[in-house]
């Protein structure tokens, strides 16, 4: 072998790009772009769909622009700061979560919601093995 080394020996390969495919008819590559989904190319059914999608998102930035204009900047960053701390503390990922100290951080811990009533654990059918699940969130699988 010479002193330019392999690269020297792929300077005139022909590059792949120009076997493929493009235009109209190009086929869909399942290994460099994966599966398609349907699901993300359609656009929302009804206007109001993405208003209710990021209504929490809405609410929050509403609060906290009130609460800077009302107490200052530092009222804002402290509650962003304690919803960070309570979203890491989380039991074990086989048991449920009420999240209630998020609730009460946001003051929705004396409202009744849909998920509330709807959202019974025992009727839940994502229960998994614990081992199972707690290998996979450990990284051990």
């Amino acid at each position: 072998m010479n002193s330019r080394g392999v690269a020297s020996l792929l300077k005139d390969s022909i590059p792949v790009t120009e076997f493929s495919a493009s235009g109209p008819f190009e086929g869909h590559d399942l290994l460099r772009r994966g599966f398609t989904s349907v699901k993300s190319e359609l656009l929302p059914s009804h206007p109001l769909e993405l208003s209710e999608k990021n209504f929490r998102l809405n609410q929050d930035k509403t609060n906290f622009d009130m609460l800077r204009n009302v107490q200052g900047l530092h009222a804002p960053l402290k509650l962003q700061m304690e919803f960070r701390a309570v979203k890491q503390v989380q039991r074990l990922p086989f048991l449920h979560s009420s999240n209630m100290a998020l609730d009460t951080l946001r003051g929705n811990d004396g409202c009744i919601g849909f998920e509330d009533i709807l959202n019974d654990p025992s009727q839940s059918e994502v229960m998994g093995e614990p081992h199972t699940m707690m290998e996979y969130k450990l990284g051990l699988l």
